[in-house]
């Protein structure tokens, strides 16, 4: 605090005004900087100017909230907020990346409101969380409290059984095997255990109320995927824990939490004589130490007796690494396409949904239309259910495919080179040597890992990029992990001789869509010699539907050879069946969207807005910064210039 006195009051007048001058000065400096940087990214004065006065309405209305007098723009400058995620779509489209559309605004307003109440409700749940940890502590400190208090019990009362004749005790075994059934004397125990530590400790805390989250859906190239994107990234620094996965990594995620759960249980129950380590060094009997071991072991079995909850606590945020604060699961392409689909996503998103965690997803599908096939009726109209509960669904009702609508606005692109004559084939080959000699590397052979322990050969690459025929990749039993894994390894992909898709190829078109699918995901740049046009790509759909079968057995490849309907089985889920009744449940609808988006992608992987964006946000790249440090950087070329 600074006391003024009479003899120092011009003094101070002086140097208060020394002072304003200077801080007048510094942000004005300040405030042309920041001009000229939003004129050379291209934003006009009048955005600029609708920019910084929509930052002094919102710095008056908060000032004169608490009945404060709003300071000059000039000195708030430096501590006023980002822009929103409504503002940041209104730029694009002022900037012209963007054509305004009014569904698209709708959903940017209600996800920025999402993003609002997102900030309360990570400090809720961290006080949650930390109640729940305290609560499970004390729960098990009580639960070994009573384990030892019935040991002792049984201790003594097996001194008094010793002393019964065999023979009494041959009929009292006898008479209790054909009265009780099996297990039930476990579960009575557990029961009846559970319910003391319920009056001794309390039941389990409840979490807060979680905000709900948003299910978008709409045509192709609408912008769900877009919006949903521009929500994620404005999330980090506001929600610790927050994953983002595609329909087909989801899928691959949950088969490979499935079997490593399955596996674990199959060598506990291998291991059932073995007693824990706490139970050993206890002062009882070895067959009370057996009864005990035997008790903690059911326990584990009635929580894991629904293998789907596993998976899901595993599925976004790993509860042993500390799990604090609120979940936020962003699923792009949310779609039903076999019994493994409904039954997975329903019992993971449900269970996730129940404990807190926000949705927000998008989908070509409204949620009662995502099954039309009919299949697990019941399980499916109990997952619509939950999802009305905690989403409020919107629909993008845009029949604009905007990612036409950018590539019609966009330069002569030189990234998809047909038919399949000398002159395009020139050019590919032109274009492989350009960028390979850019990168200033030696074009060799390599070996990538997949999931489930597979590998995938890679014929040529260099420094990122990766070259690969048509048959060789859509020709073999592969799927989405081996894709997964080839576009987080490069970002730039060259495909040669891609055949007009139809029914006499549907696994290689199936599959073919899987890789635009994973290849656009991850932001790789894609060259391709085709022997027709994107829009003539795909013919022949009224034949039937392109299913391919295959991508769903291989890509889930276990040990042993199990495949996915293999640990279904195992796992107590229930089977996909054989592979003619799966076939026989589509529709063909699913593949008619997959056929609108791999067309739609394509063209949008042809613009520049889309090529400028690798850099920034392909994996690779990524990878490359975090290495910079220890590294010498790699050889580096711009995207946008071979457009």
């Amino acid at each position: 605090m600074l006391l003024v006195s009479g003899k120092n009051t011009s003094s101070l007048s002086i140097f208060v005004l020394l002072f304003s001058k200077t801080i007048r000065h510094t942000s004005d400096r300040r405030r042309r900087r920041n001009c000229d940087s939003m004129m050379k990214r291209g934003l006009s004065t009048s955005s600029i100017s609708s920019l910084l006065s929509l930052r002094f309405t919102r710095q008056q209305s908060s000032s004169s909230k608490f009945g404060v007098n709003p300071l000059p723009l000039r000195f708030l400058s430096s501590f006023t907020k980002p822009p929103g995620l409504l503002d940041k779509y209104r730029v694009l489209v002022e900037r012209g990346e963007l054509q305004h559309d009014p569904f698209q605004e709708r959903v940017a307003s209600e996800l920025e409101s999402l993003l609002g109440r997102l900030e309360q409700y990570e400090k809720d749940m961290e006080e949650y969380h930390v109640k729940l940890a305290e609560w499970k502590q004390n729960r098990e400190k009580e639960r070994r409290r009573l384990l030892m208090e019935e040991a002792e019990s049984k201790q003594q009362g097996d001194a008094v059984n010793r002393r019964r004749s065999k023979l009494l005790e041959t009929l009292m075994f006898r008479k209790k095997s054909e009265n009780i059934e099996p297990g039930v004397g476990k579960w009575v125990s557990y029961l009846n255990r559970e319910k003391k530590l319920d009056s001794l400790v309390g039941r389990c805390p409840s979490a807060p109320h979680a905000p709900r989250g948003l299910y978008i859906y709409g045509n192709v190239g609408s912008g769900k995927t877009m919006l949903m994107d521009m929500f994620f990234n404005a999330t980090e620094g506001i929600v610790k824990h927050r994953q983002r996965y595609h329909f087909h990594e989801a899928m691959l995620k949950i088969n490979e939490d499935m079997h490593k759960i399955w596996k674990n249980q199959v060598r506990e129950k291998s291991s059932q004589s073995s007693i824990s380590s706490w139970i050993m060094n206890l002062p009882f009997d070895t067959k009370v130490k057996e009864w005990l071991a035997g008790e903690e072991k059911y326990k584990q079995e009635v929580q894991m007796k629904n293998i789907l909850p596993a998976v899901a606590d595993k599925f976004l945020v790993d509860q042993q690494a500390g799990h604090v604060g609120a979940s936020i699961l962003c699923f792009d392409e949310i779609q039903t396409v076999d019994v493994f689909a409904i039954v997975a996503l329903s019992g993971i998103i449900s269970r996730l949904l129940s404990t807190g965690t926000v949705l927000v997803a998008t989908s070509n599908r409204a949620p009662n239309d995502l099954n039309q096939d009919g299949m697990q009726k019941d399980i499916f109209q109990k997952f619509v259910i939950k999802l009305e509960e905690h989403c409020e669904f919107v629909l993008i009702g845009s029949e604009i495919d905007y990612r036409r609508f950018i590539a019609q606005r966009s330069f002569d692109q030189v990234h998809y080179f047909w038919p399949l004559d000398c002159t395009s084939m020139r050019k590919f080959e032109n274009m492989w040597v350009e960028i390979t000699s850019q990168l200033e590397g030696q074009i060799t052979s390599e070996t990538i890992r997949v999931m489930f322990g597979r590998k995938l050969e890679v014929p040529e690459s260099c420094n990122g990029v990766a070259r690969f025929a048509f048959d060789f990749l859509c020709g073999q039993p592969v799927g989405a992990a081996d894709y997964i894994a080839l576009a987080k390894n490069y970002h730039t992909v060259f495909i040669s001789n891609i055949p007009i898709m139809s029914m006499r190829i549907r696994d290689k078109a199936r599959r073919f869509i899987t890789l635009i699918d994973e290849l656009y995901n991850h932001h790789c740049c894609l060259f391709c010699l085709a022997a027709t046009s994107i829009e003539d790509l795909f013919q022949g759909t009224e034949e039937g539907a392109l299913f391919d079968l295959e991508s769903f057995q291989f890509e889930t490849e276990a040990e042993g050879g199990k495949l996915r309907r293999n640990v279904l089985v195992e796992g107590n889920v229930g089977s996909v069946g054989a592979p003619t009744a799966i076939v026989s449940m589509l529709s063909g609808q699913e593949e008619m969207f997959a056929f609108r988006r791999a067309v739609s992608r394509l063209i949008e992987m042809q613009t520049p807005l889309y090529l400028e964006g690798v850099r920034n946000v392909h994996p690779y790249f990524q990878r490359r910064e975090q290495e910079s440090s220890v590294d010498p950087p790699a050889p580096r070329f711009e995207f946008h210039q071979l457009t």
